[in-house]
């Protein structure tokens, strides 16, 4: 995939940050936390193998009631399981300072909507420079971040250690 030299060129810009932290994750079918998707999401195109967690179980929760409202037959709350997760990601984009987003092309309309492809384009160009990850403004909830973690891009001091599960909230 070509990436725009312009988008590159802002996301070079950006600071790259060692990232320590408790976040949240939620996963269905039995599916390990640590399984990366490659199906394409919100910051990441099929091509590109991604985790996405959030920084406040409240965050996550929110993403994952929007899940249900959206999948078509809804599947039961029950065959999701959330985890608290300890991780350790180097080179990772902070793209929630204000301005930041719009710098890079995406409105507010385009991080809400459910068509993915302005988000998609900027974390293409983020894991194509070997970014570890992105720090993100949830769609779902506001004030909420979520973590999007490119696992090709880590050095051997990546952790992705799961401390415990976690409640899904109220069916």
């Amino acid at each position: 995939m070509a990436h725009d030299p312009n988008l590159l060129d802002k996301l070079e810009a950006i600071e790259q940050r060692s990232w320590d932290c408790t976040v949240f994750r939620y996963t269905g079918g039995g599916r390990p936390p640590d399984r990366e998707n490659t199906m394409g999401a919100r910051w990441n195109p099929p091509e590109v193998p991604a985790i996405y967690t959030s920084l406040e179980h409240e965050t996550m929760l929110a993403e994952f009631e929007h899940l249900l409202e959206v999948l078509v037959p809804s599947p039961h709350r029950e065959a999701f399981t959330g985890y608290e997760i300890r991780v350790s990601v180097a080179g990772v984009l902070d793209l929630r300072p204000p301005g930041r987003l719009a710098d890079l092309g995406i409105t507010a309309a385009e991080l809400a909507a459910d068509d993915c492809t302005a988000c998609q384009r900027i974390g293409g160009a983020a894991a194509w420079l070997s970014r570890g990850g992105l720090l993100v403004p949830s769609a779902r909830r506001p004030g909420g971040s979520n973590l999007v973690i490119f696992p090709h891009a880590q050095d051997p001091n990546y952790q992705f250690e799961i401390t415990s599960e976690v409640s899904m909230g109220d069916p």
